[in-house]
This record gives structure tokens, C-alpha cells and sequence, in this order.
């Protein structure tokens, strides 16, 4: 294992029949993406409905997965609220089940400015030893923070250690690493920046497609790096209607829907979340068959 990783799977989290977490399930599925490629998880992050889930059941899942992966990967527990004391709480939870690392997202509903956010995170900071990874993410916390705001943060506490960078705004992720310390990891948070980012620098994805096409985003980043342009940009090109089809409706229905059709028991989504619609299943149905045989 190196670092916190280049290709990350923000991993989904089954549910089984009664919709209780899977825990021998999520090991099947953590130890199948390490198997594909990906050198790092994200646990109960967005796509593995972290809000949903309580601080039992996230903790049960971390230490689960870390079993799982052992050191082939680096476990990124998402521990992020909107409530500094749960936050830390949940990061001392996250350590003792052995985690890697933090993902921390900026706080969502409250809205925070850029001063609390600074405040937020560096009690999280000093709380814990683990490298935490900011989560920008305005689209679900309606708060971006700042590029300046980010860059402080990092100066100011070393265990800062990159950004989840889903604002969606080239220019914002270019400005970060333009202007970030040694060190510091900018990973694209949206799968369909994930060539664009590498093109002003940045250092990896954490995906949601790469549940399916990890080996294809290892392969895109090996090229690029080796200079080859053309074949990094035609294999991002080939996967663009994937990821635009995954994300047809609300993350993570759609991968969800996939990897239950995969033979991997994720189960359903919880409510507020519901069935993927008729019209995106047939749309995805055959663009995930060229993975049906690896599973």
C-alpha cells in the first residue's frame, strides 16, 4: 500500500434482506475492487449512504472492510457530520477499527463560512493522527470551501493531507494545485473529471464507475503518465455514457443497481433513496455487460 492510494472506490454499502448492513458482503465487494485495481476504499461515504448509517454501523463497516483488504489498500473511513463533536468522536472510532485514513466533508445543511469551516476541520485536525481528506462536494453540502481557505488549512495542520475535489470547477481544482504544499493530494472527486484533473495535475480519482471500470481508469492514468495523450483521452472518451448512465439519477441507485446485477448481494438503497427507474436499468443494462464475466 502506498499513501491513501490513486485509484479509489467511494464503495457502496449492502444492505441485506432485512436492510441491515452486510458486513461478510462488504468484505466480498472490498476485497473484489483491491482484486480490480483500486488501492484505496472510501467507506461509508456518499455512495455507501454514510448519512444513513449510525456510528455502530459505520464502525462495524470500517474495521469489516480493513480485515478484508488487510494492507493491500488503504481504508479512508468517512467520518464527516455537521456536528464537530460527533465528527471527532466517529474519527476515534474510525482509528480503532484500524483505518487508514479520514474523509471529512465539509459540513453539510448548516452552510458554514469560510472561518468556521477553517475552525471545523482543524479541531478535527488535532484531534486525531490520521491523514484526513477534505470532502468538497457544494452540490450535496451547499457550502464550497474556498481554494485560500483549503491551502490554510493544510499549512496550518500536517495531517491535511488532500482533497476530494467535487466541486465540479476545473478552474477551482487547477487553483489548488497550482498553489498546495508538498505533499498535498488533490483527488477528482466527479469520474468524468478524472482525465481533465490529471491534465492540470492531479495525483488520482475517487471514483463511483470505478466499482466497474477500475482497471480501465489504471489504465487511462498509465497512459497519460507515459505521455500517451491520445490513448488516455480515447479511453476516457469510452467511458463517459457509463458514468453519465450511473449517474442518471441520484448516487448511488444506479451503482447499486449494477453491482446487484454483477451477483454481488448490495441489496437496496434506504429510504429516502428508492428503486432505480425502468428507463435508466435499460439504459445501463448494456453498458455494464462487458463486466458481467469478471465478477
Amino acid at each position: 500500500m502506498n499513501g491513501l492510494g490513486t485509484i479509489i472506490t467511494a464503495m457502496t454499502t449492502p444492505f441485506d434482506d432485512d436492510g441491515n448492513v452486510d458486513v461478510v458482503e462488504a468484505q466480498r465487494i472490498a476485497r473484489w475492487l483491491v482484486d480490480r485495481g483500486n488501492d484505496g476504499l472510501v467507506v461509508a461515504g456518499s455512495t455507501g449512504e454514510g448519512m444513513a448509517l449510525d456510528s455502530g454501523e459505520r464502525a462495524q463497516l470500517f474495521r469489516a472492510v480493513k480485515d478484508a483488504v488487510g494492507d493491500d489498500a488503504a481504508v479512508i473511513a468517512n467520518v464527516g457530520s455537521n456536528d464537530v463533536r460527533v465528527t471527532i468522536n466517529a474519527a476515534d472510532e474510525a482509528r480503532a477499527t484500524g483505518a487508514d485514513g479520514l474523509l471529512v466533508v465539509v459540513p453539510p445543511y448548516v452552510k458554514p463560512t469560510q472561518s468556521g469551516m477553517l475552525g471545523y476541520f482543524g479541531a478535527v485536525a488535532d484531534a486525531t493522527p490520521l491523514p484526513i481528506v477534505v470532502y468538497n462536494i457544494q452540490g450535496r453540502t451547499a457550502a464550497n470551501m474556498l481554494p485560500e481557505t483549503l491551502l490554510e488549512l493544510a499549512r496550518r495542520h500536517r495531517n491535511i493531507a488532500g482533497v476530494k475535489e467535487s466541486s465540479g470547477d476545473l478552474k477551482q481544482i487547477a487553483t489548488v494545485i497550482r498553489d498546495r504544499g508538498e505533499g498535498f493530494k488533490v483527488w477528482a472527486g466527479d469520474d468524468h473529471l478524472f482525465l481533465p484533473s490529471l491534465s492540470v495535475g492531479a495525483d488520482g480519482v475517487v471514483g463511483v464507475a470505478s466499482h466497474l471500470c477500475s482497471r480501465e481508469f489504471r489504465e487511462m492514468l498509465a497512459a497519460y503518465q507515459a505521455g500517451d495523450v491520445l490513448k488516455a483521452a480515447s479511453i476516457h472518451l469510452s467511458l463517459l455514457e457509463l458514468i453519465d448512465a450511473l449517474f442518471a439519477v441520484t448516487n448511488p441507485i444506479g451503482i447499486k443497481w449494477a453491482m446487484n446485477q454483477l451477483g454481488f448481494k448490495a441489496g437496496s438503497c434506504r429510504l429516502p433513496l428508492d428503486q432505480i427507474p425502468n428507463g435508466v436499468a435499460d439504459r445501463l443494462r448494456p453498458l455494464i455487460a462487458p463486466y458481467l464475466a469478471h465478477a
